[in-house]
């Protein structure tokens, strides 16, 4: 749980990526104590089709929790989520559940534009200036959580 502390919006991603993995090759399970593990708990968590693990869950309420008292403490980011909000409300838009928080939202930009970075597909630079105001969010609050 290293990297859960060291950055926990990248330990979010991770385990997403890992779940998409072994949707993908479950026959991959077995490569390694980690893959398998995470494995069984997909299985037990009957999320071997569609969702998150329990462990990817609770880490996003953590951020989301730390978000929110940030919003509540800090003009300075107040105003930077402020500034993206038009742009994470159009995001939630287009998805099936648009009451989706922020930081939800935030983390599946990123998701999505990785994704697409594989399958080697452009993004625009509208999309890309959003990128970077989310990184720099998602940094911060990464930051901010390992200090605690």
């Amino acid at each position: 749980m290293i990297l859960k502390k060291n950055n926990i919006a990248e330990y979010i991603l991770y385990l997403w990526q890992i779940e998409d993995y072994l949707r993908a090759f479950p026959q991959q399970a077995g490569a390694n104590q980690e893959l398998h593990d995470l494995n069984e708990m997909m299985h037990q968590e009957n999320i071997m089709e569609a969702g998150h693990l329990q462990l990817a869950q609770n880490a996003l309420s953590e951020l989301e929790d730390l978000h929110n008292d940030l919003l509540e403490q800090e003009a300075t980011y107040r105003a930077a989520v402020l500034q993206l909000t038009p742009s994470l409300n159009l995001l939630k838009a287009k998805t099936d559940r648009p009451t989706m928080s922020d930081i939800e939202a935030c983390l599946i930009l990123l998701y999505q534009i990785m994704l697409l970075n594989l399958q080697k597909h452009p993004i625009s630079s509208e999309t890309a200036q959003v990128q970077q105001q989310v990184t720099k969010l998602l940094q911060y609050l990464s930051k901010t959580y390992k200090e605690q």
